[in-house]
């Protein structure tokens, strides 16, 4: 078997674990990233950051999370797949100290792509990248559901996200071979967003941006992930037309559900929707129980704006805090089974009820619809949801809500019990473009 990444075929045997749409899913990639970064680290030793400090002291100081910190690492199978590179160096990430050492430096760049040396491909979350076996275990599930440990890595992201705001990200925005505007990076840009509306733009006329000027007028990395688009390339579908529902994010179709529970087995196998977790058990939470929900996946390659499905009213907008690198048991290691290849990516119903989310609650000026729910949900270290509208503020179909920032994730659309929609997109290989026709109400 094989899969494929920016149109190349990869060999079975070099698939990598864990959110494919954020990782190239070729694993030399991978390993080239963390193999890089040790050596880098190793030839580079430099006082971890104060905010690292304290997260080593946090563990060390508390029994329990030094146990299971400990157990994480060592859980993960003993041989080449998990621990070697392709040469099969033993240059991975080794324990709990090896990690802060790397969080050290990789807090202190921007995301980039990695030249393999037979191909340039992107490691778009590089912290998930260091944690992609040890949240694959057991010990690893205990780890990354725990409230102390969650607060403790949204203190580490700040300050990765400070840096990310900062000229100095603004580095990988460069147009020679590994940077985003080189040929690989560009050319894969353009790709995906063209490939959403079938057309052959250039990235300039797709977003808003100056390519005459350094790093395209970008100030820094978030600058550049939330860019906006140009009008003209993202039409809202049918403006004057309030039976029509305008697709939220740009992103691709993950799943369609209907009748959902009020609460249900998110953590297991299948991952049934589980309505009032998802929505934190907001006092509007009821009004979605055997209602309808649409999620939909943004890679690292998408526009990472969100936008509002419906012409309405704002009732709520916050963000709910959560975990970060939490994958539910079913993609655990076992004796019988190794780490599900799509990792977060096979686990967005479980995410959308235990990541960091934004919540955002619209009523609808089409009485058919009524209340309808958006839900921004962070996966790994893309869980900065910025929410820019405020309650009480109307907003017209197609109106920005917000953004992620430093990457992106996921999406779901919740619809009341008794409202009849359909017409959603089939699941495709490219994004269904932002704001274009999601469904109709009938």
């Amino acid at each position: 078997m094989s899969t494929t990444f920016d149109n190349k075929m990869i060999p079975e045997e070099h698939r990598m674990h864990s959110v494919p749409a954020w990782k190239t899913q070729d694993k030399r990639h991978h390993h080239k990233f963390l193999n890089d970064t040790v050596e880098y680290v190793n030839q580079n030793p430099k006082p971890l950051q104060p905010v690292l400090v304290q997260f080593k002291e946090l563990v060390e100081k508390d029994t329990r999370l030094s146990m299971l910190f400990r157990l994480m690492f060592e859980q993960i199978p003993d041989n080449k797949e998990y621990l070697k590179d392709p040469t099969g160096e033993n240059n991975q990430v080794q324990d709990f100290d090896h990690l802060l050492k790397l969080m050290n430096h990789v807090i202190t760049t921007a995301p980039g792509w990695t030249d393999a040396g037979h191909a340039v491909g992107m490691v778009g979350v590089p912290v998930q990248a260091l944690l992609d076996w040890p949240m694959g275990t057991s010990a690893g599930f205990c780890v990354f559901q725990d409230p102390i440990v969650n607060q403790m890595l949204k203190k580490v992201l700040d300050v990765w996200g400070k840096f990310l705001s900062s000229p100095e990200s603004a580095s990988v925005l460069s147009d020679d071979k590994t940077g985003w505007f080189g040929p690989t990076g560009l050319s894969s840009l353009e790709e995906v967003a063209n490939k959403a509306r079938g057309t052959n733009l250039k990235f300039e006329e797709i977003f808003i941006c100056d390519p005459k000027a350094k790093h395209y007028g970008y100030k820094s990395w978030d600058d550049f992930f939330t860019r906006h688009t140009r009008e003209e390339a993202r039409p809202i579908a049918e403006p004057d037309n309030d039976d029509v529902v305008a697709n939220c994010c740009e992103s691709k179709m993950y799943k369609v559900a209907h009748d959902v529970k009020a609460r249900d087995k998110f953590w297991v196998k299948g991952q049934p929707y589980s309505v009032l977790d998802m929505l934190h058990f907001d006092d509007l939470a009821e009004q979605f129980v055997g209602g309808t929900i649409y999620q939909a996946f943004l890679s690292a390659l998408s526009y990472h704006r969100w936008h509002t499905p419906v012409s309405g009213t704002i009732k709520k907008s916050y963000v709910v805090q959560g975990t970060y690198y939490s994958e539910p048991l079913f993609v655990d290691f076992s004796a019988t089974q190794s780490a599900d290849p799509s990792g977060e990516t096979t686990s967005q119903e479980y995410l959308s009820c235990t990541a960091t989310r934004a919540i955002i609650f619209i009523e609808a000026d089409n009485p058919k619809i009524g209340l309808v729910a958006f839900i921004g949900i962070g996966m790994t270290e893309v869980s900065t949801c910025d929410t820019t509208v405020k309650e009480g503020q109307h907003v017209k179909k197609g109106d920005e809500l917000g953004m992620f920032h430093f990457g992106g994730s996921s999406h779901s659309v919740l619809f009341r019990k008794g409202v009849k929609v359909s017409g959603f997109p089939e699941k495709s290989d490219h994004n269904v473009p932002v704001r274009s026709k999601l469904c109709v109400v009938e």
